[in-house]
């Protein structure tokens, strides 16, 4: 730990020193009259302000993103239960978990495994695009822990512009936590490439992303006693070193890996709109308009589960079946999936009478699923199903083919709004029903923009693939579910003066798809209705300034859809500036939510189940802090789950029979390199 901190202290000395880009205003412009006249001489070096998108929905829509530079909240990114305001985590950073405040729960993807470690994976929801005046490298470094449990991350991201309208970028990410007990450690690595062309006809976006990850599954500790009441199972002693606490499991593993390839490319056909001189009638400017754009996107995808035991006692011991071979436990599943989406469009804003776009588009997609070996300890795995009576194919291949539409507005500076319909006409998707949008409407108060949005979606969804046909070793289901519905709706307000937001929505689900408690996939009929409401209040008195948000939820059918009642994040600070350079936030900060029967995980399938053995919750999560920002530098010093030794319940579990990572030390730094 030692020679890490000096490290990182050595690096933000440089960082601080050597990180120092020309003066710019807010919006990103240099304002520096000698480096206006140098940009000048290099014709190829793009100009105007440094921004991000990401790529959405079928078309590749551009959205607006922001670039990773804010100080405040940085500490929040090292704690894995601090990734929700109510998650279940197994504790260790990078590793399983799911969020518990539902309308952030995504719905299952069709390689369920994933889902598990969605926030550690990159995809279109949060790989950027950047279009930068200079080149651009974000680095950040974080560790923690001593020399046995240490966790550390280290990220990379580079963009540049060949010119304006051409970019290239990369990026790495890598995380490797031994874990604060036994059997948990995880490595994960992951990197991508990305680039785009915004050209007056022609558009192309995409990027390539793979990721490795591997996970060591301990199955949970014996003995919850080991944490809540150690003196009870070791004769007296009150002490307790985490990482001699036995484990269910100690030589099983997870292994996920897989790729992305996404491209999107956009043709516009238009015409030229000139501006004439008042006087001389001669052209002086000519800007081309696009109306209609044709839209090919490509995406492929190619991933990879295996779940590994070499003990064969605890194989058969832990489990509660095991249908294929007794000699450990070696289960692999493939998927990969190709998808090309064919659009045309009637862009937004050619003329005045052009209020708003509007896309079509034809989606076909060929997926293939593999699961298990052809052999399982040399017997043909036909003959193993035949005689266990099951019909699931070892390779399935799907065709599906949908039609759908988009209308939007991005540009109204009071009005914007997105609707996209999508229906399915061929293979198992066909009926098929997937509705969503949402409509912003902004007006002035008391000198500040406020804005009201409303969204919805109607979705009528077949089930997964995986979670209606699956084989392994210890799970092997069949099931025929019906389709799935969800029906949402929700508004949101935002009132920036007061620094106040307040989310409400509304949801119904009708064969609902869960793991039940036997860790199997199960289908609820009857309705299920959630109700949730988050507010959102930052309360500010010149430095001190304290930021809450509370989170109301509530489900029909708690045996189902269990949640948290009620969960909040409550956060003290103070800020200020040293010397009119070091900006600095000193705070505490605390998560809470009710008890409940949080969820428990199976290692085998990765895949978070209902439980009813114990209820947790009701314990704060608290950490001291201590963020800063010099130039384009920002570091943080955080003693985590401060609580722990001083005050909170001993029953720190957010999963069942996974503790939560005990009290330590952490600190990070990140640097936005411009050159």
């Amino acid at each position: 730990m030692k020679h890490r901190l000096v490290i990182l202290l050595l690096s933000l000395v440089a960082c601080a020193t050597f990180a120092q880009p020309p003066a710019a205003s807010r919006d990103g412009e240099n304002n520096d009259p000698n480096a206006q006249k140098t940009e000048k001489k290099k014709k190829n070096r793009p100009v105007g302000p440094s921004y991000a998108w990401k790529a959405t929905g079928p078309l590749g829509l551009r959205e607006t993103a922001t670039i990773d530079t804010l100080f405040e909240g940085y500490h929040r990114f090292i704690v894995p239960a601090l990734l929700s305001d109510a998650y279940a985590t197994t504790g260790n950073f990078g590793g399983p978990g799911q969020d518990q405040i539902f309308f952030n729960r995504p719905a299952a993807s069709n390689f369920f495994f994933e889902d598990a470690i969605k926030p550690w994976l990159y995809d279109n929801d949060n790989l950027l695009f950047y279009n930068t005046r200079i080149p651009m490298t974000l680095a950040s470094y974080t560790t923690g822990g001593s020399k046995y449990t240490t966790q550390d991350r280290t990220r990379v991201e580079f963009s540049g512009n060949v010119n304006k309208r051409l970019q290239f970028g990369a990026g790495i990410d890598y995380v490797y936590s031994k874990g604060s007990y036994d059997n948990q450690s995880d490595k994960n690595f992951s990197w991508h490439f990305m680039g785009s062309y915004i050209g007056d006809r022609y558009e192309a976006q995409g990027y390539f992303n793979h990721h490795n990850f591997t996970t060591l599954e301990s199955g949970g500790i014996t003995d919850d006693r080991y944490i809540t009441d150690p003196a009870a199972v070791q004769g007296g002693e009150t002490s307790v070193d985490n990482k001699s606490i036995p484990t269910n499991l100690n030589a099983a593993q997870s292994h996920l890996e897989g790729s992305h390839f996404y491209l999107n490319q956009r043709y516009k056909v238009g015409f030229y709109r000139y501006r004439r001189d008042s006087i001389t009638d001669t052209i002086v400017s000519k800007t081309y308009i696009p109306v209609t754009s044709f839209i090919w996107t490509l995406d492929y995808q190619n991933k990879f589960h295996t779940f590994y035991n070499g003990s064969t006692k605890e194989d058969t011991t832990f489990f509660p079946h095991t249908y294929l071979g007794l000699g450990g436990t070696e289960d692999t599943t493939r998927y990969w999936s190709l998808r090309n989406t064919v659009g045309i469009s009637m862009l937004e804003g050619f003329n005045k009478l052009a209020k708003f776009g509007l896309a079509a588009y034809v989606t076909y997609e060929l997926s293939r699923y593999t699961q298990l070996k052809d052999t399982v300890n040399n017997v043909p795995l036909a003959d193993e199903l035949n005689t266990l009576g099951i019909t699931i194919p070892r390779k399935s291949t799907q065709h599906r083919l949908w039609v759908g539409a988009q209308l939007t507005k991005q540009r109204g500076k009071h009005l914007q709004y997105n609707v996209m319909g999508e229906f399915g006409l061929v293979g198992k998707c066909a009926g098929e029903i997937d509705v969503s949008g949402d409509i912003t409407a902004r007006a002035k108060l008391l000198g500040d923009t406020v804005s009201l949005r409303g969204y919805g979606h109607f979705k009528l969804k077949e089930a997964p693939y995986l979670l209606s046909n699956y084989l392994s070793t210890h799970y092997i289901w069949q099931n025929d579910f019906g389709k799935t519905t969800r029906f949402r709706v929700g508004g949101e307000l935002d009132i920036p003066h007061t620094w106040t937001n307040i989310n409400v929505g509304y949801e119904t689900l009708k064969n609902y798809i869960y793991f039940g408690t036997d860790a199997t996939p199960q289908q609820c009929s009857s309705p299920i209705h959630v109700l949730s409401a988050t507010f959102t209040e930052n309360l500010r008195f010149k430095a001190f300034h304290w930021d809450t948000r509370f989170t109301l939820q509530t489900s029909s059918n708690e045996d189902v859809l269990p949640l948290p009642k009620f969960a909040v994040y409550s956060n003290m600070y103070v800020k200020f500036t040293v010397a009119k350079v070091l900006h600095t936030q000193l705070g505490v900060d605390c998560n809470f939510y009710s008890k409940y029967y949080a969820p428990a995980y199976n290692p085998a399938t990765m895949s978070f189940y209902n439980q009813t053995e114990t209820k947790l919750g009701g314990f704060p999560i608290m950490s001291l802090y201590a963020n800063f920002k010099m130039k384009q530098a920002r570091f943080f010093v955080a003693y985590t789950h401060c609580n722990q030794t001083l005050f909170g319940s001993k029953n720190y579990f957010s999963v069942l029979h996974y503790p939560l990572n005990p009290a330590r030390f952490q600190v990070g730094v990140s640097v936005r390199f411009v050159n």
